[in-house]
């Protein structure tokens, strides 16, 4: 079935095509290269794993309750419309709201792996070179299992939110070679990683837990590919050259902020977006939510050095300020162990249950001998 058949709303069947700027590099450099980096290189290539191998997907997922989360996730519960939908439609809206979830995060996916494979083209430096190569790779991989994901489990996919293709476009048409690492490491991966963790950690259904473990395992390295390359950098714009990156950032950040609210769920429930953002601003959960989403950004802004009192006075205003004292090598860390426990987790259930055949099968012929004999 073509993608285009899932989709709630009409998209177009031709390619976006979106203007390229500045210059492709090529260094002669061959032997010298940071040491962190180059680690975290090596690191991408050890890490390599297949969708198809590593995720479980004859696990049952229910359409209509994907991720077994309580509906106080749901902007609307607790108001006129929530008391006015049936519980058949209440299903159809939860379904709506993952598929418009996993839909952005698919294509924020592909949006990565066309950043990554533009920064092996205009980065200068060699190293820098090498890991993209491999986060191309990685995307890749996390663009084909949330494609599936969304066609085998859930059966409908959403358009591309417009605040995410604003930011993308954005992203790509600045012809500064730093832009991409910043609008996509740092704004788009960093919120990406903050949603996937969110959900990883309150998801009751193992399928969606798995994918977003595995996921965050490689999304922890680019955000920190991210931080290091430009925290480099940075150090040696003028201020004037910092200015322009913090604008860069404010805009992305209300625009993340904005694209949260997922307006196009609730017009195709006959509800004004208007309203919902008023729901939005009044539900405890989407509020927690909101300002969890920035956990990683905001420590990301301050580490690479865009920190200015003005910058600090918008995620001030934003509520968000509190998150530049998380410790992102330490959320890192615990990405990486969740996915490794998961797996642990996952293998010691499966050699039981082969040792339990095993078992089962040599007990079977002891009662056919007895029986022989």
């Amino acid at each position: 079935m073509s993608t285009h058949d899932l989709y709630t709303d009409p998209v177009p069947s031709e390619t976006w095509n979106v203007p390229m700027a500045g210059d492709a590099r090529f260094t002669w450099e061959y032997d010298d290269g940071r040491d962190r980096l180059l680690a975290l290189y090596q690191k991408g290539k050890d890490k390599q794993w297949d969708s198809v191998k590593r995720i479980d997907w004859d696990l049952e997922v229910d359409p209509h309750d994907v991720l077994g989360v309580p509906d106080q996730s749901l902007a609307i519960y607790g108001t006129k419309y929530w008391d006015m939908l049936s519980e058949k439609e209440r299903g159809e809206l939860r379904r709506h709201s993952t598929s418009w979830q996993f839909s952005q995060f698919v294509h924020g996916e592909q949006g990565a792996m066309v950043t990554a494979a533009r920064i092996v083209e205009s980065v200068p430096d060699l190293d820098s070179k090498f890991y993209s190569a491999t986060q191309t790779m990685d995307e890749a991989r996390h663009v084909e299992l949330f494609t599936r994901f969304l066609h085998e489990k859930v059966g409908m996919v959403y358009p591309i939110n417009t605040k995410l293709q604003d930011l993308l476009n954005e992203t790509l048409t600045d012809s500064r070679w730093d832009m991409p690492y910043l609008g996509m490491q740092v704004l788009i991966e960093g919120l990406a990683l903050a949603a996937f963790g969110v959900i990883r950690d309150i998801t009751t259904k193992p399928l969606p837990k798995q994918i977003l473990a595995y996921v965050m395992q490689d999304e922890a390295r680019h955000v920190a590919f991210g931080r290091l390359a430009l925290r480099d950098y940075y150090k040696q714009l003028s201020p004037a050259e910092l200015r322009e990156r913090e604008d860069f950032v404010i805009e992305g950040c209300y625009l993340m902020r904005d694209r949260i609210r997922g307006r196009e769920i609730w017009t195709n429930f006959g509800i004004d977006p208007k309203e919902v953002d008023e729901m939005v601003e009044n539900s405890p959960y989407m509020r927690m939510f909101q300002s969890l989403l920035f956990s990683r950004i905001v420590p990301c802004v301050k580490d690479i050095g865009l920190w200015s009192e003005r910058i600090q006075q918008v995620y001030d205003d934003m509520g968000v300020l509190d998150m530049s004292k998380a410790d992102l090598e330490a959320l890192m860390n615990q990405d990486e162990e969740i996915a490794e426990k998961l797996d642990s987790e996952r293998f010691a259930a499966e050699e039981a249950a082969r040792k339990a055949e095993v078992d089962a099968v040599i007990a079977d012929a002891a009662i056919a001998d007895a029986a022989a004999g």
